[in-house]
């Protein structure tokens, strides 16, 4: 049993009217992130960098959880070809999250190599669905979804959790770090805004830890599945949708009223 990427697969086959209003608000969801992820990379205003990193950030968890959305409709067992298709980044996402508080914060930031080492275990990701995604059928079978595999399995799920944690946690120290020298209003409210992004952040992904490690200690311990109780597997994948919310309507904010309530020359 590995951490779950909780797919309700209990409601796969059962055609309920809950089943389909599932997918539909799953897919307003990724719809409405990659929409605002794409115009960030066209925002004026503020850090372009930091834009950059926000825009992927929403492009990359939108494209992740539509992952979970072809698991969900079916649509990997309809046409297997697909499967391992290069749209999965839960590795990317904590990273990029992270910079964009970062270079928001702090403009003048210059980029080093020692950043580089934050992109090996992303970029060994999409590597591996790439590699994966041209493979034969039978080696997918095989080598695709394991339990020591760091960029899709047990182990990237504990990854996943843990760096997510950990890069919110390596935020805040920027967020407070600046709260402690602010030199003018302007930066008293950019400081306001990256602590309630990481704040509310961090309460919803609590949520969805969760499901996840209540899922997986139950199958360890009692040798019980929740995830086929519906109830259950309905509310872990709208855990991780409802992380992807907060961000999506907290970067629609920003392309609002970003330039005016921040100041953003």
């Amino acid at each position: 049993m590995e951490f779950s990427n909780y797919l309700p697969l209990p409601l796969r086959g059962d055609h309920t009217i809950f089943y389909y209003l599932l997918l539909v608000v799953l897919a307003a969801q990724i719809l409405h992130s990659l929409s605002v992820g794409v115009l960030f990379f066209g925002k004026s205003s503020g850090d372009k960098r930091s834009n950059y990193c926000y825009g992927a950030l929403l492009i990359s968890f939108g494209l992740t959880l539509l992952h979970y959305w072809l698991v969900l409709a079916g649509v990997y067992e309809r046409y297997p070809s697909l499967y391992f298709i290069p749209i999965y980044y839960t590795l990317a996402i904590p990273v990029l999250l992270f910079y964009h508080v970062k270079l928001s914060l702090y403009p003048q930031y210059q980029l080093r190599r020692s950043d580089l080492k934050h992109m090996i275990l992303p970029i060994g990701q999409f590597v591996f669905f790439v590699f994966m995604f041209f493979s034969s059928m039978d080696f997918k079978a095989h080598y695709g979804r394991q339990f020591f595999n760091p960029f899709y399995g047990a182990l990237e799920q504990g990854l996943f959790l843990t760096s997510f944690f950990a890069y919110l946690y390596f935020a805040r120290r920027y967020v407070v770090q600046k709260r402690k020298n602010l030199r003018n209003k302007i930066e008293l409210r950019r400081v306001f805004y990256a602590r309630k992004l990481l704040q509310v952040a961090f309460y919803v992904f609590c949520i969805h830890t969760f499901f996840v490690l209540s899922d997986f200690i139950s199958y360890q311990f009692w040798d019980i599945n929740l995830r086929s109780v519906r109830v259950f597997a309905a509310l872990g994948i709208l855990s991780f949708a409802g992380i992807l919310f907060w961000l999506g309507v907290y970067g629609f904010q920003i392309l609002l009223w970003g330039r005016k309530v921040l100041n953003e020359g």
